[in-house]
């Protein structure tokens, strides 16, 4: 499956089988997205593949280790590698194809979700992080 920016400047596919999403409900996820919050897949890295435009992307980092990477072109949210892990994060809006059908698998910081965010919970449904980081990425990526 292969995913594009707004402007088709960035591309990229994936090599694998996304079956599990999460949303992340934190102020930053909100700002980065502009809604109530951030819906992506995470993947390991060798099931990823940069197509174009890697030269047009942005990259900002808070001093927490939050990183935003976009396209300069049209400031949509590009993948990013996760902190030096061999995971992809990918923003799910970006995915073009009609033949998947990903389940959102967890929840996150759902205590920082907006008042007017009407939380559908699932099984996974944290009111904060994972205390396992790592587990919760390899969970989500298999």
């Amino acid at each position: 499956m292969q995913g594009y920016c707004n402007c088709r400047e960035v591309s990229f596919r994936v090599l694998s089988k996304i079956t599990k999403l999460y949303q992340c409900h934190c102020q930053l996820c909100q700002k980065q997205s502009g809604s109530t919050s951030n819906t992506a897949a995470i993947v390991g890295e060798e099931a990823f593949v940069w197509l174009k435009g890697q030269e047009k992307i942005t990259h900002w980092q808070k001093p927490s280790g939050f990183t935003s990477d976009f396209c300069c072109g049209c400031g949509s949210p590009v993948p990013n590698k996760l902190r030096g892990l061999p995971y992809v994060w990918i923003p799910m809006g970006l995915i073009e194809s009609s033949d998947i059908y990903p389940k959102i698998y967890a929840h996150l910081c759902c205590s920082d979700r907006a008042q007017w965010d009407e939380l559908v919970t699932t099984e996974t449904s944290l009111d904060g992080m994972p205390s396992d980081i790592h587990d919760f990425i390899h969970r989500l990526s298999t």
